[in-house]
């Protein structure tokens, strides 16, 4: 009901095409940083992982965790761009 409501109210609101550029840019920029911190986060760790496999194959679970935390990151990118788009 809350968004039926919402939407009715903004369907009267008269909006520029550059207030859409804008925000269609901002979807984007939001998307493609997060992807670009999660690749570089999983590279980065991703060297740290196959070092500890060398140095203490017994850590490497351990070492995981920011593999794990940085393909989040990407998910979490996506979840912030959609609702804008």
């Amino acid at each position: 009901f809350f968004f039926a409501l919402l939407f009715s109210a903004m369907k009267n609101v008269e909006c520029t095409p550059v207030a859409a550029f804008f925000g269609a840019m901002g979807a984007a920029s939001a998307l493609i940083f997060a992807n670009l911190g999660a690749a570089y986060g999983t590279a980065k760790s991703g060297v740290g992982v196959a070092q500890l496999g060398i140095m203490a194959p017994l850590k490497i679970m351990r070492g995981i965790v920011p593999v794990v935390m940085a393909g989040i990151l990407g998910i979490y990118g996506l979840i912030v761009a959609e609702p804008i788009a």
